[in-house]
C-alpha cells in the first residue's frame, strides 16, 4: 500500500485474493504431492481462473467463482499432466482457507484506528470469502464483505464497483480500492474509486484466449 496519505479517503475497499489471501498457498500445502511443480500449477491456475471470469463477464454466461476456480484448477492439472488421486478435492479444500498476507491484519489495524471503513469486494462466492475470512481471523477488521453474486457479473464491469459504493453509504470519490492485480481499471466506472498500489506486488497480465468449459 503507498505510504502517501489517503487525503479525503473515507474507506479502503480491498481485492480478496492475491491482494489479502494468498492464492499460492493452496498449491504450497499439497507439496508432498506437487513438489517442484507448485509454483507452475499455481501461475497456470490463477491465468486461467482469471481469464474465465472475463470470458464469461464479456459473454453474460455468469457462473459462480467457485465453478470458475475448479475449472480453471482442471485446466492447469490436465495442461500440466498432474494425475494425482484425490488431489483436487484437496486443492478446491485448501483454496477455502488461504492464509492472508502476514501485513495484512496490521494494515486494517491501522486503518480501523485511523477510522477507515474497510472492505473485501471481490469475484468470490459468499461461501468462499466467508471461510477465508473467517479462516484468517480478519471478521473483527473488516466492515463489510462483498462479493459480485449480489450483481452477477464479475470484474471489471462498473456494477461491481457500484456495489461498494452503495452498500458502504460513501461517496465514490471517497473510497480507495486496493488491489495486486495489473489489469484493475485505476478509475473504474460508474464509481470512480480511487485506486492504489496494493500490499503485494501486482501480477503481470494474461491473456483471454481459453474457453470457460460448462458443468
Amino acid at each position: 500500500m503507498s505510504n502517501a496519505p489517503l487525503i479525503g479517503v473515507k474507506a479502503c475497499v480491498f481485492d480478496a485474493y492475491g491482494t489479502l489471501f494468498d492464492f499460492a498457498a493452496a498449491a504450497k500445502g499439497c507439496r508432498d504431492v506437487l513438489g517442484d511443480a507448485i509454483d507452475k500449477l499455481t501461475a497456470l491456475w490463477r491465468d486461467k481462473q482469471l481469464q474465465y471470469t472475463w470470458l464469461r463477464a464479456i459473454q453474460g454466461r455468469h457462473a459462480d467463482f467457485w465453478q470458475v476456480t475448479g475449472d480453471a484448477l482442471d485446466f492447469a492439472l490436465e495442461t500440466l499432466a498432474i494425475e494425482k488421486p484425490g488431489l483436487r478435492d484437496r486443492l478446491m479444500n485448501l483454496y477455502l482457507t488461504l492464509d492472508a498476507f502476514p501485513e495484512v491484519p496490521d494494515v486494517l489495524t491501522r486503518l480501523k484506528q485511523a477510522r477507515l471503513r474497510t472492505a473485501i469486494l471481490s469475484n468470490g462466492s459468499p461461501e468462499m470469502l466467508d471461510a477465508a475470512v473467517k479462516a484468517a481471523g480478519l471478521e473483527p477488521l473488516l466492515d463489510a464483505v462483498l462479493s459480485v453474486e449480489e450483481v452477477g457479473v464479475y470484474k471489471p464491469h462498473p456494477k461491481v464497483y457500484q456495489l461498494a459504493v452503495d452498500r458502504l453509504e460513501v461517496p465514490a470519490a471517497a473510497i480507495a480500492f486496493q488491489s495486486s492485480n495489473a489489469w484493475m481499471p485505476t478509475r473504474p466506472r460508474p464509481s470512480a474509486c480511487r485506486s492504489y498500489g496494493a500490499i503485494v506486488t501486482a501480477n503481470g497480465p494474461s491473456d483471454c484466449r481459453a474457453r470457460p468449459t460448462e458443468r
